[in-house]
């Protein structure tokens, strides 16, 4: 319920931008066309009262038609950023509604590096879990959540660290999507996540560079061509200026290759710069109330006011595109060193800030990536967070799967009594099975991130996750499915095996399917003897009808299966997990309903 009156707001919220936008949008195109009209009348004016009546009059009909024009330009600018204040939090309420929904091809594509050789990441669907989580507006803080899913080896102190700044985070809606409207708003129009790394790579070069010397020659320089033009055009002395000019020129050429790299690495990040400093304003400036842990994280910048240091780059970085200007530009560096003092005040800068801009940006990415998670929280009220405890081992109700919509989700219970024990999951084809091990593995991922799980509750230790479900083949290293299917189980019982401090959790989906009936069955007995009684719990999903005899041999091994029905001639199933091996299975029927030549059937 608590999730449809959620939805029910965002949806409002989103009508009433789309109006906004509308009437904001008539009147900055009615402003756009005030500013040709002004433009154009007052040019006419001025040029009529000058005809008609005197000089004079025409300058001024023409200075009050500049002032009238330059406040129509002015609020025409305002309106402009107003509309696009408006149309990004629209992209944002929309995003919500399809987190809500669990409509992932409604949200950004975020490019992820995927490791084959993960115990758990592309099993478990880890990149889509990712895309559904990830509000984040810089690499750094989309990168900081997908480490957090990744982390195989969970701390309960970082967790409930985590959970308690989450949970100060969800009622701030506001804040965590004004965090993220800084950041778009103060950026290009071309929106792309914000990358921290440059920032910090060209902090750190070109700093020892000592540009004083060559500046007050330069400066000197500079001044002695003023005065020796000045002479020469009042006619005092001859062209000697040429003399000092070139002099000027030379070793202003010589200094050039020491300061373009600079200069051109300045003006790439300048909307870098404008979009740290829209962020770390807001952050410094925020009041944050009963929100204790969250002040405490952001407290760095708060008592620094970086958003103040970074202004004075920015406007070094601003005197700097003036390389930009065809006109202005060439006049001014051949009258004074410009470059030379952009340059020096641009390393000074560096050497301040070098060491204070990687703790801010480390905290801005550590709060995107709570805000995902917290929002991910608020997008569902009726999720709960996890008890986590040393002394549990596994234990959940109404768990469901969180990439799936709510209204085709099926929720089941589940508990795991012991370490050591053992699931072997029967059942037919589509019956559920591999969707029920993507489940379990999920929900420990976002336990351990420190967010909700998508449980009505949720007991469970500390354990390091591995799964083996989508073994592939690799072309590359010339690796068969099964091979790499083996390597891939080999790896799981050394992890089993290890002795780590933290017991694993394992999930095996179509144990030894590459390769013929009786090696695999032969293999799955021998492999689940292995793991069961080990320092671990684990699932094993099978066709194999022939293991659910295991449980009669090891106290460690149980059954649990699915089942289906056939209805008005197909097949039906309920996706809930009972206990007990499979009493029937589907292939042949399958087959059979689909009109293909079956005996018996």
């Amino acid at each position: 319920m608590q999730r449809q009156h959620r939805l029910a707001s965002l949806i409002r919220s989103q009508k009433r931008l789309t109006q906004r936008i509308k009437a904001r949008q008539q009147q900055v195109d009615q402003l756009a066309n005030w500013r040709l009209i002004v433009l154009g009348g007052g040019g006419l004016a001025s040029i009529m009262a000058a005809i008609q009546a005197s000089t004079s009059l025409g300058w001024i009909v023409f200075g009050i038609s500049v002032v009238i024009f330059a406040g129509v330009v002015v609020v025409h600018r305002r309106y402009a950023i107003s509309l696009r204040k408006y149309k990004i939090w629209q992209t944002l309420k929309n995003q919500h509604i399809a987190r809500i929904q669990a409509d992932r091809s409604s949200l950004p594509h975020v490019k992820i590096t995927k490791n084959a050789q993960h115990p758990y990441e592309q099993d478990i669907d880890l990149p889509d879990l990712h895309r559904l989580l990830n509000t984040a507006s810089s690499q750094d803080g989309s990168q900081r959540l997908y480490d957090w899913l990744l982390n195989g080896t969970p701390n309960s102190n970082d967790i409930k660290q985590r959970q308690a700044r989450i949970k100060d985070l969800i009622p701030m809606s506001t804040f965590r999507d004004k965090l993220t409207l800084s950041a778009e708003l103060a950026s290009d129009l071309n929106r792309r996540e914000w990358d921290g790394q440059r920032l910090v790579d060209w902090l750190t070069q070109n700093t020892d560079q000592n540009l004083r010397p060559a500046f007050y020659l330069l400066s000197i320089l500079s001044l002695i061509n003023i005065v020796l033009f000045t002479l020469f055009m009042l006619e005092v002395l001859p062209a000697f200026w040429l003399a000092t000019w070139t002099l000027y020129a030379f070793l202003f050429l010589r200094q050039w290759s020491a300061i373009a790299s600079l200069f051109e690495d300045a003006l790439q990040l300048t909307d870098a710069l404008r979009r740290l400093t829209a962020v770390l304003r807001f952050i410094e400036t925020y009041r944050y109330g009963d929100k204790p842990t969250i002040r405490e994280l952001c407290q760095p910048i708060i008592a620094a006011k970086p958003s103040e240091q970074l202004r004075g780059l920015s406007w070094t970085v601003a005197g700097a595109s003036l390389r930009q200007n065809p006109i202005l530009y060439p006049l001014l560096i051949a009258t004074v060193p410009w470059d030379m003092l952009i340059a020096m005040r641009l390393q000074r800068h560096k050497k301040t800030l070098a060491t204070q801009i990687p703790d801010w940006l480390n905290i801005w990415a550590e709060l995107e990536a709570l805000s995902a998670l917290a929002n991910f929280a608020y997008c569902n009220p009726d999720y709960i967070f996890p008890d986590l405890q040393s002394d549990h081992v596994f234990e959940v109700t109404e768990l469901g799967h969180p990439l799936l919509p709510h209204e085709v989700k099926i929720s089941n219970d589940f508990t795991f009594d012991a370490l050591g024990q053992v699931v072997i999951i029967t059942g037919s084809n589509m019956s559920g099975k591999s969707s029920f091990l993507r489940t379990l593995g999920i929900n420990l991922v976002l336990a351990y991130a420190g967010t909700v799980v998508n449980a009505q509750t949720f007991k469970a230790g500390y354990f390091r996750l591995f799964s083996s479900i989508r073994v592939t083949d690799s072309l590359d290293d010339g690796i068969s499915f099964f091979y790499a299917e083996v390597k891939r189980l080999r790896a799981l019982l050394n992890a089993l095996e290890d002795g780590a401090e933290h017991p694993l959790f394992f999930l095996i989906d179509e144990i030894f399917r590459g390769t013929n009936n009786k090696e695999r069955l032969i293999g799955s007995r021998a492999y689940t003897q292995a793991v069961a009684g080990q320092h671990g719990v684990g699932l094993i999903a099978t066709h194999d009808l022939e293991l659910v005899h295991l449980e009669d041999e090891s106290k460690w091994i149980q059954n649990y299966h699915f089942r289906e029905d056939i209805q008005d001639g197909r097949m039906v199933f309920d996706y809930t997990i009972r206990a007990g091996a499979s009493p029937t299975t589907n292939a042949l029927k399958i087959m059979a309903l689909e009109g293909l030549p079956v005996d018996g059937v």
